[in-house]
């Protein structure tokens, strides 16, 4: 205890240990880069889900041992995702294994009805995901692709470059 008073002492430090935690999370991102949130693979979508519920733990520390605790945990889920960003880079069957296939879920204005149902997918989020991307005629839709984090892109115009469906469950 900091402060004698019980709430003086809960405020200050719940802002010593977000700031640490925040720093921390700096740090880390500073030395594994950028990648660390960037929700390109689901292992990545998880790294950040994981980081956010350990921040807010960071900050709720009751013990100086549970902050180290939690910040050497942080530590080890940057380092495994270094990890497994390395060994799918040297590894298609790694890969293959630690990452989703993206499924294309609508080609060429159709509607693949058995893979929306695959994949859990309800028409209406279909529907809404093509209203977000500002589709007004199914005949614009090139491609609807579930990716591997769970977003969902919307390919839309005159033709489509194959290119872009590489790697897609088609």
């Amino acid at each position: 205890m900091i402060f004698d008073d019980a709430i003086a002492d809960a405020i200050l430090r719940g802002m010593v240990l977000s700031a640490v935690g925040l720093g921390w999370v700096i740090l880390l991102v500073r030395i594994v880069g950028l990648r660390s949130f960037s929700k390109m693979t689901s292992v990545d979508f998880v790294m950040t889900v994981a980081v956010g519920s350990l921040l807010a733990s960071a900050a709720q520390a009751a013990e100086w041992q549970a902050l180290t605790q939690i910040m050497t945990v942080m530590a080890a889920l940057f380092a495994l995702q270094v990890i497994f960003a390395w060994l799918r880079g040297i590894s298609p069957r790694v890969g293959s294994v630690i990452q989703n296939t993206p499924v294309l879920l609508m080609r060429d204005g159709k509607i693949l009805e058995q893979r929306l149902t695959d994949h859990r997918v309800a028409r209406a989020d279909l529907m809404a995901k093509l209203r977000e991307a500002n589709v007004t005629d199914f005949s614009q839709v090139r491609a609807v692709v579930l990716e591997t984090t769970g977003d969902v892109s919307v390919l839309h115009g005159a033709q489509l470059d194959e290119a872009l469906l590489e790697g897609v469950r088609t």
